[in-house]
């Protein structure tokens, strides 16, 4: 008998890069782990006010440490992430607001699109890539994010023109091409960039427009303010945090880098192995 399904909720903002970390890490381990990971759009900006809490971009020395370490985190954890050229524009003055009303309304309606469609915005903020190769691979950017039998390895290539070039290549026997090249910072805030998220999360038109059309009723609104005030109650003051029920407790975690603890309080029976999980065959 395997083990026993436990409920994880992850409670994230996609103006968080550390949210994405966590994401994919979740995504990665948890059919592995056997848990029912519950995604839970939330809005940063409510946590930190609710909190006392202050963006990094207001402190220099935490925001110069977060810069260096996403830079590390970028290859250890094989996410794309980068760091935002207009970092404070992006933080203080454009926010997440339409960005976590969509993700609710997605998870209201159709959540079984809501990992692609939190990772595509993701994309839009936090990774400024342009991907080629993929018609050789068969496979898509989705699966080289969270597919668990591939490990890869990644180099920074100094391209002529200047901008950063990850090439990426998989150690497992399929050895699938993948470059990565940074581009100009794309929008989260304005419809059209929504729309274009959603339409490379592979959502239809049609659905995406009727999602976009809903963000501003009352029931979108309470939900994800209900989300949000949920977080605080279990003692937010920043995300990701990752909340596990086991066993009649629950047990609330801060930040990505939280997984080898979560895997102990999990029980005996799941195993911490790495960021990116070896080849199962």
């Amino acid at each position: 008998m395997g083990p026993l399904t436990r409920t994880v909720e992850l409670f994230y903002d996609v103006l968080s890069p550390y949210s994405w970390l966590g994401f994919e890490i979740l995504c990665r381990y948890q059919n592995i782990w056997n848990i029912n990971l519950q995604l839970r759009p939330s809005l940063i900006t409510g946590i930190m006010k609710d909190s006392g809490n202050k963006p990094p971009g207001l402190l220099p020395r935490k925001g110069l440490y977060m810069a260096n370490d996403l830079k590390l985190l970028r290859h250890h954890l094989q996410i794309p992430i980068h760091f935002p050229k207009d970092f404070l524009s992006v933080m203080l003055e454009k926010g997440s607001l339409s960005a976590m009303r969509f993700l609710t309304a997605v998870n209201l309606e159709h959540p079984e699109m809501l990992e692609k469609a939190s990772r595509e915005l993701w994309m839009r903020v936090w990774s400024r890539v342009s991907v080629g190769l993929w018609e050789s691979s068969g496979r898509t950017l989705d699966d080289f994010l969270t597919f668990p039998r591939h490990v890869f390895r990644v180099m920074i290539l100094p391209p002529p023109g200047g901008s950063t070039v990850l090439s990426v290549t998989p150690l497992s026997p399929h050895r699938l091409p993948a470059v990565f090249s940074s581009s100009q910072n794309e929008d989260i805030t304005e419809p059209q960039s929504i729309l274009a998220a959603a339409e490379k999360a592979g959502m239809p038109a049609e659905q995406a427009q009727g999602l976009l059309e809903k963000i501003a009723t009352p029931k979108v609104k309470n939900q994800l303010k209900e989300t949000t005030e949920a977080a605080c109650r279990y003692g937010a003051f920043g995300l990701p945090i990752t909340v596990a029920h086991v066993d009649g407790q629950t047990h609330m975690l801060f930040g990505s880098d939280r997984m080898e603890l979560l895997a102990h309080l999990l029980g005996n029976q799941v195993q911490w192995l790495t960021p990116v999980i070896p080849a199962l065959w």
